[in-house]
């Protein structure tokens, strides 16, 4: 389905959940023998089939909820409870005053509904236990806190990201260039919607397109990184296999991508680890001295989901960045700026 990024809305990185795959605790998973071990596919050269179409929207949030301090996980009882509340607060039905409508501008008024979000219905479920935040480093569930420097970076960065001059002023993903919330990564985060991502394997590459604004990733196996001066939106991504985990190693980014105001210099580690015939387990170390005090990682499930990945048109019919602009020039000539 073709949805379109509406203006100005990357703070609503909203994470959602997933459908496909989910396994509850004590069930037995697709593809384990009877002895209880998991059988898992793999490819021609031995190693962990990461190929098909993969889904990792879920309701656990990053940052773990001030009102779940010191939980880590929740039993099914608590998740179902949490869960309910999470769906009943952020549904976008145009006559529900919820948090969401009332951060889009009221009921039948805000940009979206309910059509356009991929939101499941569950926490991320890890090692049969209901996840309450994705980040598992620190323990606390939360970003280390920025650096003086970082934080000094990220007030110009608010800055700039009020100016409304050119077209070039405005972030990545109003146009159109990368997905917004890290949706692309690394780390891939799931986002508000279009969490889907298609991984077509090969002994020397990996290639994983990504269903947000249609973009590819491509992880070569067991290369060297490029020159330091070759800069890329999405990083530079070496892979390589130990045991059956996928380890991705990714730096060279450009100091426009910021993810969550990084610097160029972020480094980013990643593991795909295979873990039954419907999920991928994904955990993500992010490293940069510049702006984080300490490294910090987190994990959840990739889960298996019907195909395929449909065209992302972003800017097919995308009114919204001459009506930014546009707006901008009205309120200059009436003294508003």
């Amino acid at each position: 389905m073709h949805y379109r990024l509406a203006a100005a809305i990357g703070f609503l990185a909203i994470v959602i959940a997933p459908v496909a795959g989910q396994t509850r605790a004590g069930q037995t998973r697709a593809g384990q023998t009877r002895a209880g071990q998991t059988r898992i596919p793999r490819a021609s050269d031995g190693h962990p089939d990461l190929q098909g179409v993969w889904t990792n929207a879920t309701l656990t949030p990053l940052e773990r909820p001030a009102d779940l301090a010191g939980k880590a996980t929740l039993t099914d009882a608590e998740a179902k409870t949490y869960e309910k509340k999470d769906l009943q607060s952020n549904t976008l039905d145009s006559d529900v005053e919820s948090n969401f409508n009332k951060a889009t501008g009221g009921p039948g008024v805000g940009a979206y509904n309910n059509l356009f979000v991929d939101r499941g219905s569950e926490l991320a479920r890890v090692d049969g236990l209901k996840r309450t935040s994705l980040i598992i480093d620190p323990p606390d569930g939360k970003i280390p806190p920025l650096t003086d420097e970082a934080r000094q970076q990220t007030s110009v960065a608010l800055r700039a990201f009020a100016r409304y001059d050119r077209v070039k002023d405005r972030p990545l993903s109003e146009r159109c260039i990368i997905g917004f919330g890290s949706t692309s990564g690394p780390p891939m985060l799931p986002v508000l919607y279009n969490n889907n991502y298609e991984i077509v394997e090969t002994p020397n590459a990996i290639m994983i397109l990504v269903e947000m604004v249609h973009d590819i990733r491509v992880i070569r196996i067991n290369g060297t990184h490029k020159p330091a001066e070759i800069r890329q939106l999405l990083g530079d991504s070496i892979g390589q296999w130990e045991g059956d985990t996928l380890v991705v190693d990714t730096t060279n980014f450009t100091g426009k991508t910021r993810f969550r105001g990084s610097s160029e210099n972020l480094h980013v580690i990643e593991r795909f680890r295979r873990v039954d015939a419907h999920t991928i387990l994904y955990r993500a170390t992010i490293e940069d001295p510049a702006t984080y005090t300490k490294p910090w990682t987190i994990e959840y499930p990739f889960l298996a989901t019907a195909g395929p990945v449909y065209e992302y048109a972003c800017h097919e019919g995308n009114y919204a960045m001459p009506d930014i602009l546009g707006g901008a020039r009205k309120l200059e000539t009436e003294g508003r700026q």
